[in-house]
């Protein structure tokens, strides 16, 4: 059956290629192996609100590379996930360190969002500023600038990316990691009386997390061809991300990409429906909706519904 759906994923763009819902899929997957990319962490109760950072260097790493030094993004990308896991391991290793944990480490990762922010708006004269910055365009299709005019390419990137972000998830959910993650979220004192490396283990999946999300800026970027601090950066893309791995479920593999859907859809829906008049509405939205589903609905859509789905079997079985 996986391979089947695989097939029929990799087969849709050359059987539907309507230019419009193309483009909606290829955001919906590369903001799915962003959101990925967060659940990583909050699934082990690492609650981060400074995703937007990581997602802001990727984004304007790669594309400042190419624009002032000519750097291909394949190049540039490396570089902008080497800044991104450097700066994860500044902010966060003091954190876990001297046990800054809870609301006290979102509140960290609150700031560096705040920071990375500020500095792209400040270094107007490089980064554009508030206004926003573009990639110096080549014509047509061009694979050392990772331009692309075709949208059935960047689809079929964006599935790669997206296939990426579920394997990684796959391979933490098997590994040793989540195990020893799984028992720091219980107790860190006795996950560490039993040997984990406390510190060493949520540095590494912190890690980890920020270069998927780096990762997604990048690409973003290149796809979109145009960044700003409000689209790639900021408390408001830390919010996002948040907002759609706890509603499509935080603690399942296709739970963000769940969460994806309702979050791009929202976003053409109100842009559609009210054009300028509704920008900055999806935040608000995204905030009382993320209210009503962690009192209401904690595990998410996909999460709540495969539960219902085991209860019964477990009762018919019992």
């Amino acid at each position: 059956m996986p391979w089947i759906a695989g097939a029929a994923l990799v087969a849709l763009p050359f059987v539907y290629r309507d230019p419009y819902h193309l483009h909606i899929l290829i955001l919906i997957l590369i903001w799915s192996f962003a959101y990925t990319s967060w659940a990583v962490m909050g699934r082990f109760g690492l609650v981060s609100l400074g995703h937007g950072g990581f997602m802001g260097v990727g984004a304007y790493v790669t594309v400042l590379l190419w624009n002032h030094f000519g750097l291909t993004p394949w190049l540039g990308i490396p570089a902008a996930l080497l800044c991104s896991g450097a700066l994860a391991m500044v902010v966060a290793y003091p954190c876990f360190r001297f046990r800054i944990t809870g609301h006290y480490f979102a509140l960290v990762t609150l700031a560096l969002s705040g920071i990375v922010l500020q500095v792209i708006t400040a270094t107007r004269d490089h980064t554009g500023g508030s206004l926003g910055y573009t990639p110096e365009r080549t014509k047509g299709n061009h694979i050392l600038a990772l331009q692309f005019d075709d949208k059935v390419v960047w689809y079929l990137i964006a599935l790669g990316v997206w296939v990426g972000g579920l394997l990684i998830w796959r391979w933490i959910d098997r590994s040793m990691s989540r195990y020893a993650m799984e028992a720091i979220s219980e107790d860190e004192d006795a996950a560490a009386a039993a040997g984990v490396n406390v510190t060493a283990e949520k540095l590494r999946i912190t890690v980890i997390s920020a270069l998927m999300t780096a990762l997604a800026g990048a690409l973003y970027g290149q796809y979109q061809m145009f960044i700003s601090p409000d689209t790639v950066s900021g408390i408001g893309i830390s919010l996002q991300m948040v907002f759609a791995a706890v509603v499509g479920g935080i603690y399942v593999a296709f739970g963000p990409t769940v969460g994806a859907i309702i979050t791009i859809l929202l976003a053409e829906a109100l842009r559609i429906g009210f054009g300028t008049k509704a920008v900055g509405w999806d935040n608000l939205v995204y905030g009382v909706l993320l209210v009503v589903f962690i009192i209401f609905l904690p595990k998410g859509i996909l999460g709540s519904l495969l539960a219902s789905i085991k209860t019964p079997s477990k009762r018919q079985n019992g």
